[in-house]
């Protein structure tokens, strides 16, 4: 079936419809991983995005439940250069132009991507259309303009979970109903480490960050986005963790209060969303990136040892470095493409967190560290 995009500024690209058939909408991002198109589908942190993949062939390993992020994809629409109507791999249990038709996510292919993706880089991010249905792009592109923005939007209270839960990783049937752990990802009670108590926070918490903390040897409570500081105190937690999720930090105002309330209290972790709540808990300042960090490929430089680690990125928005209290709050981690600031710590307090995604896995594990620098500073705290 024939598709098109139609951006707000006009610009139309026209190829073939994939997936689910019909319409879509929300801002277009791109991202430049090599893999994991899965994992990207399925992460809370594209909600209210479309999103065009760079490699330019995308479905060719299928899809499976174990690459989940999470229980469905939460992106709006695809789009990609090539899309494939096999998969071959022996991990794949469903083909992806099947799985993106069974969770109602249109696919756009067979368009110039990388024209698509310059224009992006040179104009900036900004809205969209996908339509199998429309023929006229000028109606789309009206459509296209009165989209929401992202900046002002509150998603986080979207996408997070409605009651708080316990993060099992033996059970199958463990929330988000899926089983997605690999062995060794289970805290054990004979473990010669004692099981820390960690409370996450869900603004759009991804599956792997609850299986890395749960291989630190810690018992995760997951709780919703507007759970208060008083709320999150009285469960005891030995350290508190600030999920990744999407849209515009600075309306999560109800986080920001509860940060503030635990501060100082409690160990605390962010990344991503989290990391840019921590910034404007600390009294920094946030804003929009012209087209945003998204990739497996980004290189951060960590200001304490030097070293420069290949990261995963999945951000919109950042905090403003020079709005930081530098007698406080010490700045650990750069972007070296373009000097956005990747982590900060405090200096008294028990509370640090980075932009990038340190669970994830594109490759290099480099960042990996920073779940053991959690339950170190909880450990210490404790003791």
């Amino acid at each position: 079936m024939q598709a098109i995009l139609a951006l707000e500024d006009g610009r139309i690209f026209r190829g073939h419809g994939h997936g689910h058939p019909g319409e879509c909408r929300g801002e277009v991002v791109f991202n430049t991983s090599l893999t994991g198109y899965q994992e990207i589908a399925t992460d809370p942190s594209y909600a209210g995005q479309i999103v065009v993949l760079t490699n330019p062939q995308i479905g060719n390993y299928g899809t499976n439940r174990a690459d989940n992020e999470a229980a469905r994809p939460y992106i709006e629409g695809l789009i990609v250069r090539e899309f494939s109507q096999i998969s071959s791999n022996w991990r794949s249990e469903q083909v992806t132009d099947e799985y993106m038709e069974r969770y109602s996510v249109p696919v756009l292919a067979e368009i110039d991507t990388r024209a698509l993706v310059r224009h992006l880089r040179d104009r900036g991010v900004m809205r969209g259309v996908i339509s199998t249905e429309a023929s006229d792009p000028d109606a789309l592109v009206q459509k296209a303009r009165g989209i929401r923005k992202m900046e002002g939007t509150d998603l986080a209270r979207v996408v997070s979970t409605k009651a708080a839960y316990n993060f099992d990783a033996s059970d199958p049937r463990s929330q988000m109903g899926e089983s997605l752990l690999t062995e060794g990802f289970v805290p054990q009670e004979s473990t010669l480490r004692k099981i820390l108590h960690v409370v996450a926070y869900d603004f759009g918490i991804k599956q792997n960050i609850l299986r890395m903390l749960a291989r630190e040897d810690c018992r995760v409570t997951v709780v919703p986005a507007e759970t208060t500081a008083e709320e999150v105190l009285a469960l005891k937690p030995d350290g508190v963790f600030l999920s990744n999720g999407p849209g515009d930090p600075e309306p999560v105002d109800y986080a920001v209060r509860a940060i503030r309330g635990m501060m100082g209290r409690v160990p605390v972790f962010g990344i991503c969303l989290g990391h840019q709540l921590c910034g404007l808990a600390l009294g920094g300042r946030t804003y929009k990136l012209k087209f945003g960090h998204h990739g497996g490929n980004h290189p951060v430089r960590n200001n304490a040892t030097g070293k420069v680690e290949i990261t995963a990125h999945n951000h919109n928005f950042a905090v403003d470095p020079d709005s930081i209290n530098a007698n406080e709050v010490e700045l650990t981690h750069v972007d070296l493409n373009d000097q956005t600031l990747e982590g900060l710590r405090h200096k008294t307090l028990p509370l640090f967190s980075v932009q990038y995604h340190p669970e994830a896995a594109p490759g290099p594990h480099d960042s990996h560290y920073l779940f053991r620098d959690f339950r170190k500073m909880m450990e210490e705290w404790k003791g």
